[in-house]
């Protein structure tokens, strides 16, 4: 008995390497219903109607699959996320947007051609080598643009100039402040001295008053 189960895996095993093996199948096509959007298939994901995905029976999940309408020669490349059909003569179910592809809604079933795809589109492009780029700092004298220059010296010139503005202005400021200083010692002095002269002429007003007594 334990012989005959080793013989009959052993067989499985075989058929199943032959059928991985060929890389090319032909047979007839079915889609799953958008009313399936939302089961979980075989291998854990949920179908969704819009994905690009199948049902095979025995290619690994993840395998990428090219599947041909013999009718019209559209292709289009799913993922294999479920197993099946089970139905007899046929070899794939597709999705709904997989089916609308290749233009087999109407048809409901359509005979196929389903082929590996060893190198499906890739997702991250390869890695491009660019050339090295040498910093290496070059021994050179710099100078300036003519244009930069005259820029250069206008900008001096003008700030020259505010800068004369400025002392200048002060310069003012320090006269007039001087000025109004040298008014105000004038105004004391002058007013010293008229006190002193009205001083005076009280002081001789009254000395003659007392002498006509």
């Amino acid at each position: 008995m334990t012989f005959q189960r080793l013989i009959i895996t052993l067989l499985a095993f075989l058929c199943l390497t032959a059928c991985w093996a060929q890389k090319k199948q032909h047979g007839k096509a079915s889609y799953y219903s958008k009313r399936a959007t939302g089961a979980r298939t075989a291998s854990g994901q949920r179908l969704h109607h819009d994905s690009l995905t199948c049902a095979h029976r025995y290619y690994p999940f993840g395998t990428h699959l090219k599947v041909t309408n013999l009718r019209n020669n559209k292709s289009v490349i799913v993922k294999v996320i479920d197993r099946g059909p089970f139905g007899r003569g046929r070899i794939i179910d597709l999705s709904w947007a997989a089916a609308k592809e290749i233009d087999m809604i109407a048809q409901g079933v359509a005979s196929v051609k389903v082929e590996i795809v060893e190198k499906p589109v890739p997702f991250r492009p390869e890695e491009e080598k660019l050339p090295q780029i040498d910093f290496e700092v070059a021994e050179s004298d710099y100078t300036l643009e003519p244009h930069w220059n005259s820029q250069s010296a206008k900008t001096k010139t003008h700030q020259d100039k505010n800068l004369k503005k400025e002392a200048h202005s002060t310069k003012t400021k320090e006269t007039s402040a001087k000025k109004d200083e040298e008014k105000m010692l004038n105004k004391k002095e002058s007013r010293k001295d008229t006190e002193s002269k009205i001083s005076k002429a009280t002081a001789a007003h009254e000395h003659k008053i007392h002498r006509n007594k």
